[in-house]
């Protein structure tokens, strides 16, 4: 009998890519995604898809509208513009949702405990990345151990282990290790903006594309128009 895996699906690329690689390594996949009233909610509805892709046997949709309602970034608040990425140097982008993968993971464990799972997937990335503290190996190992501190299975000796399998990918290393596995690029988005069409100029977009280029592959999603200007950039 295989061992359970959660897998934090956004519906994004990386998180994707980690449904193929928990595959590959012969876990039962348990997909949790999280709809917290993000702009690009869309990525619900490409979740799903990828879900069914893999033939999972449970998909959960959890309802965050909370962090909504507490705002502070350009994700969750209308009021805020999602920026264009520029040379500002700022660190920290407004597209930045506080504590957003602490609060994931520590419900994708929570579920896993329930479930019996043995590790919880994310596809944080600390290379090609909009500098989210988030998304640190300082981070993955704190909250490793956090979970081994917190938990009823990490006090009697069977700790729910984090797996970060893209932390120290690029987007073209993470994109060949996709590709390698077959997972489904086109079922996928990663716009900011949320938009039918993906805008090509927020930050993500601009990472996934330049990411594809450097795999030597052509990105499966239609972008907008003016897209072509940006890619060369």
């Amino acid at each position: 009998m295989a061992k359970k895996a959660v897998v934090v699906l956004s519906g994004g690329l990386d998180s994707t890519t980690c449904m193929g690689l928990a595959r590959e390594a012969g876990y039962d996949l348990y997909p949790l995604t999280f709809h917290y009233g993000q702009r690009h909610d869309r990525e619900v509805e490409y979740a799903r898809k990828v879900a069914k892709y893999f033939e999972v046997k449970e998909h959960r949709v959890v309802d965050m509208g909370f962090l909504r309602q507490i705002g502070g970034s350009a994700l969750t608040d209308d009021k805020m513009e999602v920026p264009v990425p520029d040379d500002s140097g700022e660190e920290i982008p407004s597209t930045y949702v506080p504590a957003r993968n602490l609060i994931f993971l520590s419900l994708a464990t929570a579920y896993a405990e329930v479930i019996g799972a043995v590790k919880v997937y994310i596809g944080v990335s600390a290379v090609d990345y909009s500098g989210y503290p988030d998304c640190r190996p300082e981070f993955i190992q704190s909250m490793e151990e956090t979970i081994r501190q917190g938990t009823k299975a990490g006090v009697n000796g069977n700790p729910i282990h984090l797996e970060a399998p893209l932390l120290h990918l690029s987007k073209g290393e993470t994109i060949r290790e996709g590709l390698r596995l077959g997972v489904p690029y086109h079922l996928t988005t990663s716009c900011y903006r949320g938009g039918e069409t993906a805008c090509g100029l927020c930050d993500s977009c601009r990472l996934r594309l330049k990411g594809f280029r450097e795999a030597g592959a052509e990105d499966p999603i239609p972008y907008a128009e003016h897209l072509e200007v940006r890619r060369d950039s």
